[in-house]
């Protein structure tokens, strides 16, 4: 297993460090920069963005036919560090959630025809996405099994009600990927579908208030009442819902830890600038044996992380689904994640806490990191379960 990057995508990554250095990190000290959800203005991105897309820097995931820069998961997740070195990194690149796990899904399987009109839009960043599959109490989260909202066959298609929640950017989203129930099959009872969110049949009951800071569009519960979809919108084939979900939240899940590898090293970079030059005692916090310890642990820790995304996106990179390595990946990064920020605010004291560093913007975010995507215990349950199934071969050599 051999993680070096190549020359190219080693380039690469060094260009979009000077992009993001130089275009993205000023426009955070502004208050000005941002919406009333403290995310990006969306003025202003659309201007960065235009800035990317003259870099060559525009959609590392999505294919080079349509405009995207065809990169492999291990060329994303050196990419993808280094955009969220600023929390409007990912965003202005196009390599943010929901965008670009639903870019994903559909580069991978929907119909030429499809990808025409469902996919192009948002590698274009013309319109932005949402994938609408959670459900509230007794309907499916992490249990795609629990789901209630229903499909029904009608002689031009299908007919949707049902309800969802804290369904990521549905409020500036325009296509929408819903996975609905067609039948009461354990394997195959769930199905995919396309929708527009002009369609009738549908809306947004509420944006639901969260600690923030929010994606744009927030995180909503939509009312699905007589939504019509035509045949032409059914995603892959009929009772391949499962098989969408899972094609779409392995890579996605792997793309979140290559975001918050980034942001971990920013709340680092920012303690270790102030406790270079803050002295207390007689002495710079940097040399105090106390933090050395911290700082060592978070180097420590994040390295790790590098590590088990790196092996997850490679085994990705060779068709394999890297089920446990992703669960490994998400678990630890998370939690990685919130104990870098939570450091790196100790370090930085009262300034930590305010809002003179985005140190207390990255904590409220990571708090999420936890549980979205499959909370920590469900993720250990799945690698508890490949334990029992494959017990010593758990740790098996690819060869």
């Amino acid at each position: 297993m051999d993680f070096s990057l190549s020359p190219e995508i080693d380039a690469l990554r060094e260009k979009t460090r000077t992009f993001i250095s130089e275009t993205v990190l000023p426009l955070e000290a502004d208050p000005e920069s941002y919406d009333a959800h403290e995310n990006i203005r969306t003025d202003l991105l659309d201007e960065i963005r235009g800035k990317a897309r003259a870099a060559g820097l525009w959609a590392p995931q999505a294919p080079t036919a349509r405009g995207g820069m065809g990169l492999p998961v291990t060329g994303w997740a050196a990419l993808y560090e280094e955009a969220n070195r600023s929390i409007f990194g990912p965003a202005c690149l196009n390599c943010a959630a929901p965008d670009d796990g639903n870019i994903n899904l559909l580069s991978k399987v929907a119909t030429e025809a499809q990808k025409d009109r469902w996919l192009q839009p948002i590698i274009d960043g013309k319109v932005r996405s949402a994938f609408a599959m959670t459900e509230p109490h007794p309907g499916s989260g992490s249990d795609p099994g629990m789901m209630l909202t229903r499909a029904e066959k009608t002689d031009s298609g299908w007919v949707v009600n049902g309800r969802k929640w804290f369904i990521t950017g549905a409020e500036a989203a325009q296509h929408f990927l819903l996975i609905a129930r067609t039948s009461d099959d354990p394997r195959r009872g769930l199905s995919a579908f396309l929708y527009d969110a002009n369609q009738p049949g549908q809306r947004i009951e509420r944006r639901i208030p969260i600690m923030g800071p929010e994606e744009h569009g927030g995180h909503c519960e939509i009312v699905y009442e007589g939504l019509e979809i035509p045949e032409e919108n059914l995603l892959m084939t009929l009772g391949d819902g499962l098989k969408a979900t899972q094609i779409r939240l392995g890579p996605a899940r792997l793309t979140h830890c290559m975001r918050w590898l980034g942001l971990a090293k920013r709340a680092m970079e920012i303690a270790a600038e102030y406790t270079s030059r803050r002295e207390g005692f007689g002495i710079r916090l940097a040399d105090r044996e106390s933090v050395q310890i911290k700082m060592g642990e978070l180097a420590h820790e994040i390295s790790i992380g590098r590590l088990l995304v790196m092996h997850a996106a490679w085994k990705l990179d060779q068709g394999d689904f890297a089920r446990k390595e992703i669960s490994s990946a998400k678990v630890h990064v998370a939690n990685t994640l919130h104990k870098a920020v939570d450091t790196a605010i100790q370090l930085n004291g009262a300034r930590g806490y305010s809002k003179d560093t985005v140190l207390e913007w990255i904590y409220r975010y990571a708090r999420q990191a936890r549980l979205v995507d499959g909370a920590d215990e469900v993720h250990k349950m799945v690698l508890a379960r490949s334990y029992a199934a494959e017990g010593m071969d758990y740790w098996r050599w690819g060869v």
